[in-house]
């Protein structure tokens, strides 16, 4: 089982890549089903990204990053560098996909996955506000195609 989640806020601009990546990903999973892979849009819910990611071979995560870095620079990263155990707090906001990504493997051992790879897309833009910015808007269609080439592989 593939697993895709996208992540992010729609109404936070560039932050939304995630979320929209994953949008169009469901529709193209809606015209070319496969029993083997979800795509599911967790927005900025972590506990939705573990519990999701829960029974799958293989997980996908998209996100948003603010690292100073180019906007719109593409960051492919294994999942096992980027997880990071949850701070204490009485506050699910403060859970993310990173914390999904540690609690879950420790939660559910060998039913959450072990493959998993992040797509992250330097943001140029955070504020309020419902579009993508043109670089974060290109890389998003690269990411979207790399990501339906391995749904493509999962298909047959």
């Amino acid at each position: 089982m593939l697993t895709i989640i996208g992540c992010g806020n729609l109404n936070r601009s560039d932050d939304a890549v995630g979320v929209i990546i994953a949008q169009r990903l469901q529709k193209y999973l809606a015209e070319n089903p496969s029993p083997n892979v979800r795509v599911y849009d967790c927005g900025t819910a972590g506990m939705e990204v573990m519990f999701q990611a829960r029974g799958s071979k293989q997980l996908v995560i998209i996100d948003a990053s603010s690292t100073n870095s180019e906007p719109g620079a593409v960051f492919k990263v294994p999942g096992k560098e980027l997880e990071a155990i949850p701070e204490p707090s009485y506050n699910l906001h403060d859970f993310r996909w990173d914390n999904a990504l540690a609690a879950g493997r420790k939660i559910f051992h060998n039913d959450f996955p072990e493959d998993v790879t992040v797509y992250l897309i330097e943001a140029a833009n955070l504020a309020l506000g419902l579009e993508l910015s043109p670089a974060i808007q290109h890389s998003a269609d690269l990411v979207f195609e790399e990501v339906a080439a391995l749904i493509k592989q999962n298909i047959n």
